[in-house]
C-alpha cells in the first residue's frame, strides 16, 4: 500500500482483515481471559456461551469502520451497543458478577489492539490517518459496550428490586385482606351477639362458650396463624437476600456427593407436596461427587421446590440432576420442573421475565454460533413436563419473586448459570449448570 492511497481503501483491508482473524481473535480472548487469575466463570461455560454476542459485536465493528455514510456509522454504532448490553445481559445469567465482566471487556480490547498493531507491521505503507480512525473506534467500542454492560446489570438489578418491592406489596394486599377478614368475622359475632340476653362487655366470655363464637374465633386464629407465617417468611427472604446483597456470605466449598443431599431433601418435601395432592420425584445418577457449598445448594433447590409447589394444582414437580455432556464436561445440571400453568408474562414476577427472556436469547445465541456440525447446541435446551394446571388458575404468590432472586444470588456466589424454560403449553423448568470443581 502507498500512502497516498485514500483512508477508506486502507480501512476496507484492515476490515477484510479483522474479518478473517475472528476466529483467531476470539481465541485469543479466551486464552487471554482463561490466563487471569482473577477470573474464574468462563472456564466453566461452552464456547458457545463464551463468545455469546461478540461475533456480531466485531462485524458490527468491521462495518462501521468501512461505513460511507453518517447514517450507516450511527448504525453501525447502535448495533455495537446494543450487542454489547445483550452480552451483559447473558453474562448476568451465567453467573458473572459486574467486575469480572468489565475484566473481560478489558482483554477483548488488548486483543483487538494488538490486532491493528500486527496489521500495521504487516502494512509498513499504510495511511496513518486508517490507523488513527481505527484506534479511536476500538477505544470508542470499549468503552461503549463497558458503559452498555454496566447500564444492564444495573437494570437487571432494578429488575430484582422490583420483584422484592411486588413481594411487599403483596404482602401488604395480605394485611389489608386480612383487616377484612377480621371485620367481617367480628361483624357475625355481634350478630350473635345480638341475639343474646348478654352485654357487649361480656363478649369475650360468650365467644369462648358459646359453639357459634368458637367457630368463628377458631377461623380467625386460623386467618392470623397463616398471615402470620407468610409474614415471617417474607421477611426471612428480605434478610437472607440482603446479606447476600450485601457480600456477607461466602461460599464454603467441599467434596460430597450431592445425589445424596438432592435425594434426602426431595424425600423430606414429599410429604408437602402429598398434603396438596401433588407428586415430587427426584432421579439421577448416584453417587454424584463434586466440589461445592452443601448449604447454598440445598438453599437454591428448596426455593426452586417452595416456588414450584405455590404455582402447580395439579401433577407435581419433578427434580433431576446430571453429568453436563462432552460440551459440559466440567458442570453438572439441576433442573427443578412442574406441571403448572407455565410463563405466563401477565403475572410473571419481574426477574421472572428477564431470566425467561436471557435463556430464550442465549438458546439462540449458542445456535449461532456452534461449530459446523455441532448438534448440541439444539439439544442443550432444558427439558420441561406438560402442563396440568389451568392457565387461569395460579397468579404470583407473595414472596416468588424474592425466592428467585435469592436464587440467582447464590448461583452468582456459586459461579453457576440459570434458566427459566416453559414453551407454550408446557410447565416451567429451572436450570442450573453448576461447576463440578473451583480452582
Amino acid at each position: 500500500m502507498h500512502k497516498s492511497e485514500p483512508s477508506s481503501v486502507a480501512l476496507s483491508s484492515l476490515a477484510v482483515h479483522l474479518s478473517v482473524r475472528r476466529d483467531s481473535i476470539l481465541a485469543a480472548w479466551r486464552s487471554a481471559v482463561e490466563a487471569d487469575p482473577e477470573l474464574s466463570t468462563s472456564s466453566r461455560i461452552t464456547r458457545a456461551q463464551f463468545v455469546d454476542h461478540i461475533p456480531a459485536l466485531l462485524d458490527a465493528f468491521v462495518w462501521r469502520l468501512t461505513a460511507r455514510s453518517p447514517n450507516e456509522r450511527t448504525r453501525a454504532r447502535e448495533e455495537q451497543k446494543e450487542f454489547a448490553a445483550e452480552h451483559g445481559t447473558q453474562r448476568w445469567q451465567q453467573g458473572y458478577n459486574q467486575p469480572e465482566t468489565m475484566r473481560e471487556w478489558g482483554h477483548l480490547h488488548l486483543c483487538l489492539l494488538k490486532e491493528l498493531e500486527d496489521f500495521q507491521a504487516l502494512n509498513a505503507d499504510i495511511d496513518p490517518r486508517a490507523m488513527h480512525m481505527a484506534r479511536r473506534e476500538l477505544v470508542r467500542l470499549c468503552s461503549e459496550g463497558v458503559c452498555a454492560s454496566a447500564v444492564r446489570y444495573s437494570e437487571l438489578q432494578q429488575s430484582e428490586a422490583a420483584g422484592r418491592v411486588q413481594d411487599l406489596e403483596t404482602a401488604l394486599a395480605q394485611l389489608r385482606t386480612l383487616e377484612q377478614e377480621r371485620a367481617e368475622v367480628w361483624r357475625e359475632a355481634a350478630h350473635d351477639l345480638r341475639g343474646r340476653a348478654m352485654v357487649i362487655a361480656n363478649a369475650s366470655a360468650l365467644l369462648t362458650s358459646d359453639s357459634s363464637s368458637e367457630h368463628l374465633r377458631t377461623r380467625f386464629s386460623g386467618i392470623l396463624k397463616t398471615s402470620v407465617q407468610s409474614l415471617d417468611k417474607l421477611l426471612s427472604d428480605l434478610m437472607d437476600h440482603a446479606r447476600l446483597e450485601a457480600g456477607q456470605e461466602q461460599r464454603k466449598i467441599t467434596h460430597f456427593d450431592v445425589a445424596a443431599l438432592l435425594k434426602d431433601f426431595c424425600d423430606g418435601a414429599r410429604s408437602v407436596a402429598a398434603q396438596q395432592s401433588l407428586f415430587l420425584v427426584a432421579k439421577g445418577p448416584a453417587p454424584l461427587m463434586i466440589d461445592g457449598d452443601p448449604t447454598k445448594i440445598q438453599r437454591i433447590l428448596q426455593n426452586l421446590v417452595l416456588n414450584a409447589l405455590k404455582v402447580t394444582e395439579q401433577g407435581g414437580i419433578q427434580v433431576t440432576w446430571e453429568l453436563g455432556d462432552k460440551e459440559r464436561e466440567h458442570q453438572w445440571l439441576l433442573c427443578v420442573q412442574d406441571t403448572g400453568p407455565g410463563f405466563k408474562r401477565s403475572s410473571a414476577s419481574p426477574i421472572e421475565k428477564v431470566l425467561k427472556e436471557a435463556t430464550d436469547e442465549a438458546q439462540e445465541t449458542q445456535q449461532r454460533n456452534a461449530e459446523p456440525g455441532d448438534s448440541s447446541a439444539e439439544a442443550d435446551s432444558a427439558p420441561t413436563l406438560t402442563s396440568q394446571t389451568p392457565t387461569s388458575w395460579a397468579q404470583v404468590p407473595s414472596g416468588e419473586g424474592i425466592g428467585l432472586a435469592i436464587v440467582k444470588r447464590l448461583c452468582e456466589l456459586l459461579d453457576a448459570s440459570l434458566e427459566l424454560v416453559s414453551p407454550e403449553g408446557e410447565g416451567t423448568t429451572i436450570r442450573v449448570i453448576f461447576p463440578r470443581a473451583y480452582g
